[in-house]
């Protein structure tokens, strides 16, 4: 049974970062000089599918020389002297499914589940969240902000968002101590801007409507943010070389690239929301080189990605991890 420092029971979202400028690893040679292990232990949690095991601590640990160790030996090695990007947080999605369940719960089992997610004390001390832009296959049905066709965007309005998914979200924040990190995500834009007419089964963003769709994230963050709910950052599109029978849509490198250059990054800065994170590719870690190398070696793109974030379905549970990357 082994033992580890976080198990994860939902979709989560890891994100680490350099803050600021590009912050490059330190090693000043001097013993002690930087992170002091001095005092400080480590608190062991295991989890696992069997037993009654679930996040619960089971050891302490206090750092000490390493010696020596054998190779049977399960080790952590620490070296305070060298540090690399700082860890913004760990968290889960909250979609308008988790949202109506949520919603349905006695209110004794909703403040739990608060509790048990957000709570840094009592809880597992969530600091991130993800949400969709209108809906994801983790919703009862599709829709988008818009009547079909409004390419205005007059009729925009997240009303559908405030009867269970915003409430949910202001109430995960509370439970997390007044501050949570959220980003939002597309599945795919409404069906009239894309070359299949279709929300679902993939389909590209067509091009006459490239800085409408980036109007469209804008008019999103004002409008969460209006109804109280802060927006962090957001990524240009969920898995974006999946076609999916649910809400999908593709972009290759370079469109990816385009759209974010010429469209939602000065959209962004127009609109006022220059200090948002935009992040790229969302997709899995296999064709991470191929996108990072495309986006970020073009300056004119790279000056509006923040990050690079990456899935881990392929190896087990869903986890999406946030790389920051220096520009090239």
């Amino acid at each position: 049974m082994p033992s580890i420092l976080a198990g994860l029971v939902m979709t989560v979202y890891f994100c680490g970062c350099n803050s600021g400028e590009e912050k490059k690893p330190t090693n000043s040679g001097v013993p002690g000089a930087g992170f002091s292990t001095a005092g400080k232990s480590v608190q062991v949690y295991t989890t696992a599918d069997t037993g009654n095991l679930r996040l619960s601590l089971t050891g302490t640990k206090a750092f000490a020389p390493a010696g020596q160790p054998l190779e049977s030996n399960v080790s952590i090695f620490v070296n305070p002297d060298k540090t690399f990007q700082t860890f913004l947080g760990i968290g889960g999605a909250i979609t308008d499914a988790s949202a109506e369940v949520f919603a349905k719960l006695p209110e004794a089992e909703q403040q739990k589940m608060l509790k048990a997610y957000y709570d840094p004390q009592e809880g597992i001390g969530y600091t991130l969240a993800r949400t969709t832009i209108h809906s994801c296959d983790f919703s009862s049905g599709s829709y988008t902000y818009i009547t079909e066709g409004d390419s205005a965007l007059k009729t925009f309005s997240i009303e559908h968002d405030k009867k269970y998914r915003i409430p949910l979200i202001k109430k995960a924040t509370e439970a997390a101590g007044g501050k949570l990190t959220l980003y939002a995500s597309p599945w795919s834009p409404p069906a009239f801007m894309k070359t299949n007419n279709n929300m679902l089964q993939g389909g590209k963003l067509l091009p006459q409507y490239g800085n409408v769709w980036a109007q469209y994230f804008a008019k999103f963050i004002k409008a969460y943010e209006a109804a109280g709910v802060p927006v962090w950052g957001l990524t240009i599109q969920n898995e974006p070389m999946a076609v999916q029978r649910w809400e999908s849509c593709i972009y290759t490198a370079e469109e990816e690239r385009d759209f974010l250059k010429n469209h939602l990054g000065p959209v962004m800065k127009q609109e006022g929301l220059g200090d948002k994170k935009i992040i790229v590719w969302d997709h899995n870690r296999d064709m991470i080189s191929e996108r990072a190398n495309v986006i970020f070696g073009d300056p004119e793109a790279a000056k509006y990605a923040w990050a690079l974030v990456f899935i881990g379905t392929r190896s087990g549970p869903a986890a999406n991890l946030c790389l920051r990357i220096s520009k090239m």
